[in-house]
């Protein structure tokens, strides 16, 4: 038997057999970092390479044949669903960044159900994908663990809950947006502030009706629970929400809806009943979806670089599959208000 190099170690593993889970394992990086590097690709560090190749050859790891080359980067985009102007948004700044890096993607919607959940990791499995961007939802803990075991890199957009200590996040500054959209009213002299909220359990909408519990409260408006009435961020919901507002005793001045299509809903729900806008109520959204420039009249939003967000998240994802780390592992990207034509003084001010 041929001796070993001095201060080898034994494989542990029969030769032709071992895993590319184990190569990751004792090369210490990620398995498709170890799969780059099976499949001739560049984007690994020389130091790493050269690890992985040796053990590798030490194991006598049989690469398998492609018929038309090595496989292309892919990234797997998770939404919760896609049925909304946002996601596109989101879609659009991943798909810049990543078709710039060659890298392809793959768009799936889990719809919060557990079993499509599983569906789509087995899929994930199968493609053996490079890294996820996950969007405004959440995975089980067996899944996520099952990504962490699997060494495949996540990335976390406008996060659900609060993500695991050592999963990237990329969102928004929700809590100034919510802050910029009330503090906009309240100059225009309006007290009586509707709030069409976003679905509690998301920390954007918590984090927008903080905002807007701020704003009131810097300019010594006391908070009026009955004026904040709850959001799906869908078309109807703001319909419903802006209905409700129209119903009470003392309808307010003016509604701060916590996402555009909210809005959308809601200046149909005030044209329905005869009212104006903005002379008899201003409205204003969140996002700055691109249709609603074009509504009647244009909308006033904040606007959250969604497209940017998408942006990052792959920049992110691409420094986690090369083993480095991201430059911080929380980021928001700052909102701006944009005013148009929807907000007014108050009917009865001055």
């Amino acid at each position: 038997m041929a001796a070993r190099e001095a201060g080898a170690e034994a494989p542990s593993e029969e030769r032709g057999r071992v895993t590319i889970t184990e190569i990751a394992r004792q090369a210490g990086v990620s398995v498709p970092t170890v799969s780059r590097v099976v499949n001739g690709r560049s984007d690994v560090s020389p130091g790493t390479r050269a690890r992985v190749e040796d053990l590798l050859r030490r194991y006598g790891y049989r690469r398998r044949p492609a018929a038309s080359g090595a496989r292309a980067a892919l990234i797997d985009l998770v939404f919760d669903d896609l049925d909304s102007p946002w996601a596109v948004e989101i879609i659009r700044g991943v798909e810049e960044v990543a078709h710039a890096a060659g890298v392809g993607t793959v768009v799936s919607a889990i719809h919060g159900r557990s079993g499509d959940a599983r569906e789509w990791m087995r899929n994930l499995r199968a493609r053996a994908s490079d890294g996820v961007i996950l969007v405004t939802s959440a995975l089980e803990p067996v899944l996520h663990e099952e990504l962490r075991i699997l060494g495949v890199p996540l990335v976390v957009v406008d996060p659900a809950g609060s993500p695991a200590l050592d999963v990237p996040t990329v969102g928004a500054a929700n809590w100034s947006g919510g802050m910029a959209a009330t503090e906009h009213l309240l100059a225009l002299g309006h007290r009586r502030i509707g709030l069409i909220a976003g679905p509690p359990r998301l920390l954007c909408s918590r984090a927008r009706l903080d905002g807007y519990r701020a704003a009131l409260e810097g300019a010594g408006v006391p908070f009026d629970g009955a004026l904040v009435v709850p959001g799906d961020f869908r078309p109807e919901s703001g319909f419903t929400g802006c209905t409700a507002l129209l119903d009470l005793p003392e309808p307010p001045t003016a509604v701060f809806a916590a996402s555009d299509q909210m809005a959308l809903g809601a200046i149909e729900a005030l044209r329905r009943r005869g009212f104006r806008v903005p002379e008899d109520m201003s409205v204003v959204g969140f996002d700055d979806l691109p249709e609603v420039r074009w509504s009647a009249p244009p909308l006033t939003t904040v606007r959250q670089p969604l497209a940017g967000m998408g942006e990052l998240a792959v920049r992110t994802v691409l420094r986690l599959t090369r083993d480095e780390r991201p430059d911080a592992p929380r980021v928001e990207l700052g909102t701006e208000l944009v005013v148009r034509a929807s907000t007014a003084p108050p009917a009865t001010a001055g």
